[in-house]
């Protein structure tokens, strides 16, 4: 009987993570076990996306905010992430949206669509990430417009940022560029 349980609790979430202001788009799709803890979600969207985790971040979903509480900050409002599971905190039907937002000086905004409730392939280990689209932004550019401003200056030589762009990212930088494999790679180090 207990495994009947844990199966109907383990569906799969196919979820859209969409960087909202990118044009073109900038998003990934994975799949991820309904069960999951926004905690472990948050791990999940940062290697998904590709951003290094080193910034605050939070969760809006149904009004509500969910994130890491920092005791030195106050309550604001913040309900932990650690323990609460996605399909406790969103109705699972497909089209269901919330948000995550990333590093709150930038400001990086994702939403997030639940676009399939599927059956778990005993096959498969998840999190894994199906498809995508573009480069992550670089950290610390300054949100959607500072990355739209660093796109211009690393793509002409004429800019008078050029060159201090292009030794800030370290040198080439390609924004059509996304790695299935890499993402899936380290994705892998989420695993229990």
């Amino acid at each position: 009987m207990a495994t009947r349980k844990s199966s109907a609790a383990a569906q799969i979430y196919q979820l859209k993570i969409t960087l909202r202001g990118a044009k073109p788009p900038i998003w990934r799709r994975v799949q991820v076990p309904s069960n999951i803890t926004l905690g472990k979600l948050h791990h999940v969207i940062q290697a998904a996306m590709g951003w290094c985790n080193g910034h605050l971040h939070e969760f809006d979903i149904n009004d509500r905010i969910y994130g890491q509480p920092m005791p030195d900050f106050g309550d604001l409002g913040l309900r932990s992430e650690v323990n609460v599971k996605l399909n406790k905190v969103i109705t699972p039907t497909e089209k269901a949206k919330f948000h995550y937002v990333y590093d709150m000086g930038d400001g990086w905004e994702h939403e997030i669509l639940l676009e399939k409730v599927l059956p778990p392939d005993p096959k498969v280990t998840y999190p894994l990430c199906i498809k995508g689209k573009r480069a992550c932004p670089p950290e610390d550019c300054g949100g959607i417009w500072g990355y739209a401003e660093f796109l211009k200056a690393i793509k002409d030589p004429q800019h008078p940022e050029y060159e201090s762009m292009r030794d800030w990212i370290g040198g080439d930088f390609d924004p059509e560029e996304f790695s299935l494999a890499e993402v899936n790679q380290q994705l892998q180090h989420l695993h229990p």
